[in-house]
């Protein structure tokens, strides 16, 4: 089987390509992966297992037509990931988050389309629902999108369902809730905390610090879309969510407790334009359909997550003057 992973070098598409390339999914035994990735600031080489013959990396843009008819033909199945994900950086400047996320998404639908591909899994995010003041969404929720990023995910899911019902693709959407992990960009909240506090850095919390997220490892997130590229439905959409519902003030205790530092090194900073209150996703569907659970309890998780940014130093350190610059 050949799998082409877009943004296969970022934090969830590599974490992807190396479980995939480690045998550790079902039916992965002899899998040839091509990453296509244009390396933006996020992108990383890195973050790919060295000199696997069974791997092959081409650097290029999703929204580039001529090169994807060009990479696509012999690849039985597509997975998604390239998108621009940054809701801070999409309040400053939406105009990427649209180019890459929306005109992007839909020219490699139309790749696939005209070269032939058997099976598309579109990752996408909770955050196209908008905010929930209690209970969970489920996937018959509507789209009701507050960020520039989220709206442009909102647009690249409708596109890809659009490409199902018209050109009857094979292909299932995923939307998941907040990702933590190894090789996580240091812009990110908990490698943006914990990368500053093991340096002695203050850090910034937005607003009451009352915001809730669903956090959800990215090993969950990984095996969870590859069990709906085996065996989801096409014209469906799963939520993945991890379970674990934190206010930011709670996770940045847990932060500061496992960094070994104290509330005197949060600084409160204005709180984020249409900042989402609260999100959470209703997983029984993939739980009931395919089978799914997560593995990794949360508490743990982080913990080996902290320590893995303890252990790294050499991966992120640069990754401070590439986040400064982009």
């Amino acid at each position: 089987m050949r799998i082409l992973v877009t943004g296969g070098a970022g934090f969830i598409g590599s974490h992807y390509v190396r479980s995939l390339l480690a045998g550790r999914y079902p039916d992965s035994d002899g899998v040839r992966v091509t990453v296509l990735d244009s390396l933006t600031y996020a992108g990383n080489l890195a973050n790919l297992p060295p000199a696997d013959e069974r791997l092959t990396f081409v650097r290029g843009d999703v929204c580039d037509a001529r090169l994807l008819t060009q990479v696509l033909p012999g690849h039985d199945a597509v997975v998604h990931f390239a998108a621009e994900s940054h809701v801070d950086r999409s309040v400053a400047d939406g105009t990427e988050f649209a180019r890459t996320n929306v005109l992007g998404t839909q020219t490699l639908l139309e790749a696939c389309v005209r070269t032939g591909v058997g099976r598309v899994v579109h990752v996408s995010t909770d955050e196209v629902y908008g905010s929930i003041a209690r209970g969970s969404w489920t996937e018959k929720w509507p789209l009701e999108p507050n960020s520039p990023y989220a709206a442009s995910k909102a647009a690249s899911d409708l596109m890809a369902r659009a490409y199902w019902r018209t050109h009857g693709l094979s292909l299932s959407v995923t939307r998941c809730s907040n990702n933590y992990g190894p090789y996580q960009f240091v812009e990110k909240l908990i490698p943006l905390f914990v990368t500053r506090l093991i340096d002695g850095l203050d850090v910034p919390l937005y607003g009451k610090g009352d915001n809730v997220r669903e956090w959800l490892h990215v090993d969950d997130h990984c095996r969870a879309v590859h069990l709906v590229l085996r065996r989801g439905r096409a014209g469906e959409t799963y939520n993945i969510g991890g379970g674990a519902e934190l206010t930011n003030v709670e996770l940045t205790d847990r932060l500061l407790r496992l960094c070994g530092a104290g509330w005197d090194r949060v600084r409160r900073v204005e709180d984020r334009k249409a900042h989402d209150l609260r999100y959470s996703l209703d997983s029984s569907k993939i739980e009931e359909e395919l089978g799914f659970a997560c593995r990794v309890p949360f508490d743990q998780g982080l913990a080996e997550v902290v320590q893995w940014y303890r252990d790294n130093r050499d991966w992120w350190q640069p990754l401070r003057q590439r986040q400064v610059a982009a």
